[in-house]
């Protein structure tokens, strides 16, 4: 395949570093600073209790995320500075998988994490940092303040309920935990929707693209990552566009196979896999982005996956332009926070009531369901952005109503269910396993990580035909 000419830099929102704490809703989950040393000097002796943190394996590391903070990145510079945050995201993930597997270092020398971990990760940050400001500095102003962004911390993982199978729980020891899941039985119903105006856009359009019969999967992504393998650093799900890699470009994409039905909708539909966590190798056990950085398990595929676009209920939309990127949640909103995180979680027959932040025990006769919702407005000249978001946004939940300079576009709904048992909680998963959400390691398989990414590729005729649906009220298919 060509390599993508058209670099995009990675970037996910972030809230400020100086939260001290990050809450996950009702339930407790809470994920607070440990310390806030990332090897800075004078950060002093650590409380023993810290210490025993770290040592059980209860802790993960949170990092600034650089890319959020780069509003605008040159073309010339896309490339190098698209190379050097995916480095950033590899330098995380192995700092975790030391931090994870130095319980008995750290047990005997409180400076450990700190010396061995910390100090090297917040070095090696700098370099990178230093670079895309490099990047960037040589085709327009460098972008000053950046290397305040280099320093790391550690935060409790709020997994200290794992019980015998360790503090962390789960198959590989990052998540997830009891108190990741609760019974959909016990949760308000959601509020409603914004009422839809008599000038509103009721009509439907949806497309048919299988469930992933065809097995393709990849650790790479395509928007946020572009020209780096193991750019996800976790494993997707792909229906519709058969050519999406790391390294496809817009003419890949056009000239790509699809599996959805209609042959005018080329578009690429991923998600990070679902797993079972029944002891199964499966074929990237053992691989970066599988086992080898703590996704394991079986992977489940969905027996129904529903993409539906639906109007917006103020007024009319518009065409969507060929190419666009969009990605709803936030893969990082663990330690990121819940700015980004919209992914939600339910079951067959309780779909008034959503999850964010907890994976829902289904009665029995209930599917586990997970939505997605894509941002329904759009700035009407670029198909992405430097962070990936500021081109598109959310019409306002109340109104309906799009941000101001927007225009609103078909919204992409997509809806995944699965035939999996409520695990069993009394003994962390043992007689029932686990399942849970493909990610980052330091993310901790944490529910409120779920994401969804989309790659317009419908043909100009299909995508008027969508709209017109759309605008004059029908359902169409």
């Amino acid at each position: 395949m060509r390599r993508n000419t058209r670099k995009r830099s990675k970037a996910i929102r972030r809230t400020t570093a100086a939260a001290a704490a990050l809450a996950l809703g009702a339930g407790g989950l809470v994920a607070a600073n440990v310390y806030a040393s990332a090897g800075e000097s004078g950060s002093g002796a650590k409380p023993e209790g810290a210490r025993q943190v770290l040592a059980s394996g209860d802790a993960t590391i949170d990092c600034p995320d650089v890319g959020g903070e780069l509003r605008a990145v040159p073309d010339r510079a896309r490339k190098e500075v698209d190379k050097n945050l995916a480095l950033l995201d590899q330098q995380v993930a192995e700092a975790y998988q030391r931090l994870q597997n130095s319980s008995r270092a750290i047990q005997q020398d409180r400076n450990f994490a700190d010396n061995a971990i910390m100090g090297p990760l917040k070095a090696k940050r700098t370099a990178t940092i230093d670079r895309i400001a490099i990047a960037i500095g040589r085709a327009a102003d460098r972008p000053q303040g950046l290397e305040a962004l280099a320093a790391c911390t550690l935060r409790a993982s709020g997994n200290q309920d794992g019980g015998d199978q360790g503090g962390a729980g789960g198959q590989a020891g990052n998540g997830p935990v009891a108190a990741d899941f609760v019974d959909i039985t016990t949760v308000q119903p959601t509020a409603d929707k914004p009422r839809m105006t008599r000038g509103g856009s009721r009509g439907t359009f949806t497309s048919t693209c299988g469930v992933n019969e065809n097995k393709l999967y990849n650790t790479d992504n395509i928007i946020v990552a572009p020209g780096v393998s193991n750019g996800a650093h976790h494993t997707h799900d792909y229906i519709g566009n058969q050519a999406n890699d790391a390294f496809a470009d817009d003419q890949d994409f056009a000239g790509g196979e699809t599996t959805c039905e209609n042959p005018g909708d080329k578009s690429s539909y991923y998600w990070p896999v679902l797993r079972l966590q029944d002891g199964t190798d499966e074929f990237d056990a053992d691989q970066q982005g599988g086992g080898a950085e703590g996704n394991v398990g079986r992977i489940l595929t969905a027996k129904e996956a529903t993409l539906e676009f639906v109007g917006n209920p103020r007024g009319k939309v518009v065409a969507m332009p060929r190419f666009l990127r969009i990605i709803t949640g936030d893969a990082k909103a663990f330690t990121n926070g819940t700015a980004n995180a919209n992914a939600s979680w339910s079951c067959t027959g309780f779909e008034d009531r959503q999850l964010t932040d907890k994976y829902p025990l289904c009665p029995d006769g209930s599917d586990v369901v997970r939505t997605s919702t894509f941002q329904s407005c759009w700035d009407g000249r670029n198909t992405d952005s430097a962070n990936h978001r500021s081109h598109v946004a959310f019409a306002d939940p109340e109104t309906g109503a799009c941000p101001s300079g927007f225009q609103a576009i078909p919204q992409l709904v997509q809806r995944l269910v699965y035939d999996v048992d409520a695990p069993s909680l009394d003994d962390n998963g043992r007689s029932t396993p686990f399942f849970a959400v493909d990610g980052f390691p330091e993310q901790l398989h944490k529910p409120v990580t779920d994401h969804g990414d989309f790659v317009n590729v419908f043909d100009e005729d299909l995508m008027n035909t969508m709209v017109q649906c759309i605008n004059t009220g029908r359902s169409c298919r």
